[in-house]
This record gives structure tokens, sequence and C-alpha cells, in this order.
């Protein structure tokens, strides 16, 4: 199954084929009125936790840093992203943010996160559930 998770500027133009539209910004964009931007949810259990946002936006850390504990948070709670796994198995899903630099920002460690999580999904779907039982058959007189 191929699965299509499309990074997007809430700034941007809304497209037909945009699919589910959610919004994983803790923050609300300025300027945007939620009917304008036509969203299918607004998500903020994904995004990175405010402590992390303000550290790296006061230069406590780096952007490599960043990514390393966002991964760390995505990893330690990977409920976060159940929401958005069955969006994204329904059709195309469009993340969308405020941030100015959509690549250098934390939406494509999030887009590579959902795709792990599904790829990791799908394969345990592929193993069996228990191991079969290849003792004596329970159906046999004895």
């Amino acid at each position: 199954m191929s699965l299509e998770i499309v990074l997007k500027r809430v700034y941007q133009a809304i497209e037909p084929d945009d699919g589910a539209r959610v919004l994983v910004d803790r923050l609300w964009p300025r300027g945007k009125r939620r009917e304008v931007l036509e969203l299918t949810d607004w998500y903020r259990d994904a995004s990175p936790s405010p402590t992390l946002r303000r550290q790296l936006h006061e230069g406590e850390i780096s952007a490599s840093v960043f990514a390393v504990r966002y991964r760390g948070e995505l990893r330690d709670h990977p409920e976060a992203l159940t929401p958005l796994m069955r969006r994204a198995r329904s059709g195309r899903l469009t993340l969308l943010s405020a941030v100015r630099d959509l690549e250098d920002s934390y939406l494509p460690l999030l887009r590579e996160a959902l795709l792990k999580a599904l790829e990791e999904e799908d394969a345990s779907d592929r193993e069996p559930a228990s191991s079969p039982c290849y003792g004596r058959d329970l159906d046999a007189p004895r």
C-alpha cells in the first residue's frame, strides 16, 4: 500500500487533492481563521513539547540536538502517532504548520516517524499472532 504524507504551510493555497488536512502545531497560526484553513483536525500531541520548542527558539539547543530529542519524544509516546497513522491509511494526509521553512522544521521528522511506524505496523501484521501448535491432533480419537 502506497501512503502519501505531504508537508505544507498553512499559508499555502488549499488544493483539492490535499486529502486530510491536519494542523500539527501546538500554537494556532497568526492571522488565520479556522474556517479559512479547511482543517480536518488540529492535532497538537505529535508536535514537539513546549519545552523542546522553546529551547530551540531561544537558541539553547542546536537543530541537531532538537532532532534527536524530538525523535525521542515520539519514540517515548508512540500513541501520539496513532490518529495520524489512521488518517494516512485512509488516503492522502497533508500535515500543516505555520513554520517558515518546512524542510528545516520538525515536520520531516514527524513524517519519517509516521512512515516508520506504519511500516512496522504492516510488518507485524504479516507475522503470525502465535506460533502454530505441532502437538497431537486435538480432533483425533484418544
